[in-house]
This record gives C-alpha cells, structure tokens and sequence, in this order.
C-alpha cells in the first residue's frame, strides 16, 4: 500500500494526502480482517458454550452497513428515489419464461445429480418449451433480461480541486505503467448509480438444451450436467451507470424552477450547485469530453441572468429540464458494459 503514498506527490496537508492515507488503512485493515489468518484457527477446539456466547456476541453487534445505507437514505432521499425508480424500471424489463427456463435448466442440473434422468430430461423438455415461447414473442432479441440489481457506489471527493488531484496521480501512475495504483485511485472516483442486469443469451442457450437432451439420451450424463452448468455460467452480464452528479444537478433544477417565483435566492443558489454537480460529473470522467457539458453550463448561467431579472423564466426552466433530461439519458446509454457472468 505504500506504493500509493508514494505515487501522490502531493503536500502532507493535501486533502488528496489525507484521501489516500484513509484509502490506504481501510484497504490494509481490509486485508488483515478478510485475509489473513484466523487466530481461533490455530488454537483449541471451543466449546459449545463458547462458540454459543460467541454467536451471541456477533447477532449483538449493529449492523454497520445496514446503519450506514439507512443513513445515506436520509440524508440524500433525491438518490434513494432515483435508485428506486432504476430498480423499478429494470425489474419491469424482466421476462418471466426466461426467468422459468432458467429455474428449469438448474432443476435439470439437481436432477442429474441425484441420477434421476428422467426428471433431468422433463425439466430441460420444460425450459426448451419456455425458449420456443420467448423466440416466437422476441424473434429479434439477443438477449432476455432475468434478473437485475441496483446499487449506489458514491466514492469520489466532493471538492473539484480534490477529483483533479486525484486524476493528475493517475495519469502519472499510467505513464509508469503502474497500473494497480491507477486501478485503485480511479475506483475512488465512481459516483453512480449502478444497473446489474443478468441476461439470457437467446442465440445459444437453446442449442445448450439440445446438446445436453442428446448427452441425457445417450446416458451421458455428466457430460449433459456439463453442458447445462456452462449454459448458466455464461449468461451475459450488462451494467448501466447513471451518473449521481448529474442526478443532483437534475434534482437541484426542478427545485429552482418551483422556488423560483418565492424565494429567487435560494434558487439561484440551487443553480450555482446544479452548475457544480455538473462540473464534477466532467472531472470524474462521465463522458467528460461531450460538447453537451458546455452548451449546458452556458444555460444555466443564462437562466441565473434571467432569474435576477424581472422577466418569465417557466420556458428557461423548461427547456433546460429537456436537454438536461436527454443529456442526461444519453450519458446513462453510453455507459454500458457487457461480459459473460
């Protein structure tokens, strides 16, 4: 962990000094608590009363992560709404047969395993039923969302002058070729709100069927289980990122637009941070280079101009809202990436 120190070049008194510093422990302690050896491991067997008054000690222990997220709830609701609503939006892309045929595909698998092959052949007959039903209804789809996972991942700085500190160490650690050091300072400056879906891959998992029925009929039927197993294991992982300082931004415009006409100086201070939030989501590297970023900061500040003066700002409000809305749309497509889970 040192190596990290080393590659900061920044004063003792840095707020980026102090970042990395705390990066640094937690990932050490990390380490020593997840990795290291267990020194019960080593010593005398427990006793029952022992391993119970242990137990009782753990279940007494608060549940720090559970705190920490119920806080984060609290106290930004405008980002526990929007995880909802991406949460909400991704389950209703869920298609129940895919969902089925995979349910069948591992009923399959158990059934094999406990050398009931006829139960093993019902189960992949009923998923290959589930996949002529989704191939009549998505003749065009490549994939088939079946289960998907929301999550907000929110550590980068604050401070602009921090993020830029941040991204001047990993430009440095790349130059080296110290790619560790990059990888770890780059995690910290994610701030998003993070769509897992898991999909079925709608052009071989039936063949992966097929396959595995053949190898069944012939009595194959670790082979079969095989087949099945690595059909699971290769169904097609895409995540999505919706940037959270963009989110901010959206949420700090529409209460500007409702405050504007009651109290002008708390909206234009709602936009001074709407124009910060977006700014920060250029630095952390959310398509930084988008042309997109300076037509709307020019908005913003055009929308302040006309909200200290005396003249209609409803349409302003209005067509900011649009093209942020679409901006914002257009960054959360773009951020995608696919593999096989």
């Amino acid at each position: 962990m040192t190596t990290i120190i080393e590659h900061t070049n920044v004063r003792t008194d840095s707020p980026l000094k102090r970042f990395v510093s705390l990066l640094t422990m937690f990932l050490v302690g990390c380490g020593l608590s997840a990795c290291g050896p267990n020194p019960k491991a080593s010593g005398p067997p427990e006793s029952t009363q022992e391993r119970t008054q242990a137990q009782s000690r753990e279940q007494s222990q608060p549940d720090i992560a559970k705190q920490q997220k119920d806080a984060e709830q609290r106290a930004r609701p405008e980002i526990e709404e929007r995880r909802q609503q991406a949460q909400q939006e991704a389950e209703k892309t869920l298609v129940k047969e895919a969902i089925a045929a995979i349910t069948e595909t591992q009923a399959a698998v158990k059934a094999i395993a406990d050398n009931k092959p006829r139960d093993a052949m019902a189960a992949i007959e009923r998923a290959n039923g589930k996949i002529t039903t989704l191939l009549a209804r998505y003749p065009a789809a490549a994939l088939i969302p079946v289960s998907a996972e929301v999550n907000v991942v929110d550590l980068a700085p604050l401070n602009l002058d921090d993020v830029r500190a941040i991204t001047d160490v990993v430009d440095g650690a790349v130059r080296q070729r110290d790619y560790p050091t990059a990888r770890l300072l780059l995690h910290g400056l994610t701030s998003e709100i993070r769509v897992r879906t898991i999909n079925l891959p709608l052009g071989r998992y039936p063949d992966a069927l097929r396959e595995a029925a053949r190898l069944l009929d012939q009595q194959k039927n670790e082979e079969a289980s095989s087949v099945l197993l690595t059909a699971l294991n290769t169904l097609t992982v895409v995540e999505r990122a919706d940037p959270l300082p963009l989110v901010l931004a959206q949420k700090a415009i529409a209460q500007a637009q409702q405050l504007r006409d009651t109290n002008k100086d708390m909206a234009l201070t709602l936009l001074a941070n709407s124009r910060l939030q977006l700014e920060r989501a250029k630095e952390l590297g959310y398509a930084g280079k988008d042309p997109e970023y300076v037509a709307l900061n020019k908005s913003i500040s055009d929308l302040e101009r006309q909200l200290k003066g005396k003249g209609e700002t409803q349409q302003a409000f209005s067509n900011l809202k649009e093209r942020f809305e679409a901006f914002f749309k257009r960054q959360s497509e773009s951020i995608r990436r696919s593999k096989q889970g």
